[in-house]
C-alpha cells in the first residue's frame, strides 16, 4: 500500500469551514482514520466531504446508506443472477468469475489508482450490525473475495468521511476507529459567510433582515423541525427573485412555507406566532452582523 503525504484542507470557494472542523479534516488525513460527523439536518455535513474532495483535488465516491444496506454491498456483489441467464440464454463464457464480480463503493475507493474521497452517508440508517461489519475492512484496508480466491486491497488509503444524524447509537468499537467532529450549527457571523458564498451580491439590508428573521424563528422551541441553513439559502433565493421589499421581511415573513416544512410548525407559525407579533406589534431582534 502506498503512504499517502499529509494534505492540507484549507475548505473550498463554495463551502466556509470553521476552524475546528478544518483541523478535523486534517487530523482525519493525517491519521487515516475515518472522521464521523455529526450535527443537526442542514449544517452541512453530506457537503462538507464534496468540499474535501474538491479543495484537495480528488475524486469523490459516495455511498448512500439505507435501511436495507449491508456492509457486503460496499465490498462487491457477486451477479449471480446475470450468470444464470448467460448460462441459460447466451453464449459467454461463464467460466470467468470475475466478469461477474463488481466491486461496491469501499471497493472502488481501495482500487481507484489515486486517493480518493469517500463518503459514506447516514450511517445510522443502516441496522446495528452495520458498522461494525466494516471494522476489518476499515482497519485492514482490504478484503477477500472466495469465490475468485484473490484479495482486494488499497492502493491507497481513502479519505472516510461518515456522517450521521445522531438516528441511533454506534457501536463503542466503531466509535474508537473514529474522528468525531459535531458541528455546530452556524452563528450568524458565520452564517452571513455563508449566504455571501451563494448570493455574492446581496444587499446589506436585504441580509441583516433575513437573518434575524430566521433566528428568531429557530428560537421557537415548539417547532418540531426549526430551520436548517438549506431553508435559509432557498428563502433568501425567493425573496430576491420576488422582490420583496426589505421592511416586509421582519413584519411578515413571506414564503414561510420555504423555511417550515412541518405541517403542525407551519400551524403553530400561523395560528400562534404572527398573531402573537400582530397583538404586541414587536418584532424579534438578533445579534446579526454588521
Amino acid at each position: 500500500m502506498v503512504n499517502d503525504g499529509f494534505d492540507k484542507f484549507k475548505g473550498s470557494d463554495d463551502y466556509v469551514t470553521s476552524e475546528p472542523l478544518r483541523n478535523a479534516v486534517n487530523v482525519t488525513v493525517a491519521l487515516g482514520r475515518p472522521l464521523l460527523v455529526r450535527g443537526e439536518p442542514g449544517t452541512g455535513k453530506t457537503l462538507l466531504a464534496h468540499s474535501i474532495a474538491k479543495g484537495l483535488n480528488k475524486k469523490l465516491i459516495v455511498w448512500n446508506i439505507k435501511s436495507t444496506t449491508k456492509a457486503q454491498e460496499g465490498l462487491y456483489v457477486y451477479d449471480t443472477v446475470q450468470r444464470l441467464n448467460d448460462s441459460r440464454f447466451g453464449d459467454k463464457d461463464i467460466s470467468d468469475i470475475r466478469q461477474y464480480i463488481k466491486l461496491g463503493k469501499l471497493g472502488q475507493a481501495f482500487a481507484f489508482k489515486e486517493q480518493v474521497v469517500l463518503l459514506i452517508d447516514e450511517v445510522d440508517k443502516a441496522d446495528l450490525e452495520f458498522p461494525n461489519d466494516l471494522l476489518n475492512e476499515l482497519d485492514e484496508m482490504s478484503f477477500y473475495i472466495p469465490e475468485t480466491n484473490e484479495t482486494i486491497e488499497a492502493n491507497h488509503r481513502p479519505i472516510v468521511i461518515i456522517t450521521s444524524n445522531a438516528e441511533k447509537e454506534l457501536p463503542d468499537a466503531f466509535l474508537r476507529r473514529c474522528i468525531f467532529h459535531y458541528i455546530e450549527f452556524p452563528d450568524p457571523q458565520l452564517m452571513e459567510e455563508i449566504v455571501r458564498v451563494h448570493f455574492p451580491n446581496i444587499r446589506d439590508n436585504l441580509l441583516r433582515q433575513a437573518l434575524a428573521t430566521f433566528y428568531s424563528l429557530r428560537r421557537i422551541d415548539d417547532f418540531r423541525k426549526k430551520p436548517s441553513t438549506s431553508e435559509l439559502i432557498d428563502w433568501i433565493r425567493v425573496l430576491i427573485a420576488s422582490g420583496t421589499p426589505d421592511e416586509e421581511i421582519p413584519t411578515e415573513i413571506p414564503f414561510a412555507g420555504t423555511l417550515l416544512k412541518k405541517e403542525t410548525d407551519y400551524a403553530y407559525f400561523m395560528n400562534t406566532y404572527m398573531k402573537k407579533r400582530q397583538t404586541t406589534k414587536t418584532i424579534d431582534t438578533y445579534d446579526t452582523p454588521r
